[in-house]
């Protein structure tokens, strides 16, 4: 099992930069692959971009793709999401989550282990 804890949202103007992380408990962090989803209000939660346990593989939505980098120190434990060209339309809660899947898994359901969330705001 794996523990996930977010750290770094905020507020922060359009066209600006935030960098999340995700700091997981456990000695099996290296064998998850590690997505980040976001949840605004009264939308469900949707995919936003994943790294592979070996950080070999990264994907992304559509939405962010191009804006958007994963990336992972599996030595600290550590995954994060580098957000740049960030947009009003992106303010939501994020969430780091944890995967045994291989493959390119992009469901909620596809996870076992999630954070606690860490709130983005992106002012106009």
């Amino acid at each position: 099992q794996v523990q996930l804890v977010e750290s770094g949202g905020g507020l922060v103007q359009a066209g600006g930069a935030l960098r999340l992380s995700c700091t997981a408990s456990g000695r099996t962090f290296s064998r998850y692959a590690m997505g980040w989803f976001r949840q605004a209000p009264g939308k469900e939660r949707e995919f936003v971009g994943a790294i592979s346990w070996s950080g070999d593989s990264r994907y992304y939505a559509d939405s962010v793709k191009g804006r958007f980098t994963c990336s992972r120190d599996n030595a600290k434990n550590t995954v994060s999401l580098q957000m740049n060209s960030l947009k009003p339309e992106d303010t939501a809660v994020y969430y780091c989550a944890a995967t045994p899947l291989a493959g390119r898994p992009t469901r909620t359901t596809d996870y076992t282990n999630w954070g606690q969330g860490t709130q983005v705001t992106v002012s106009s």
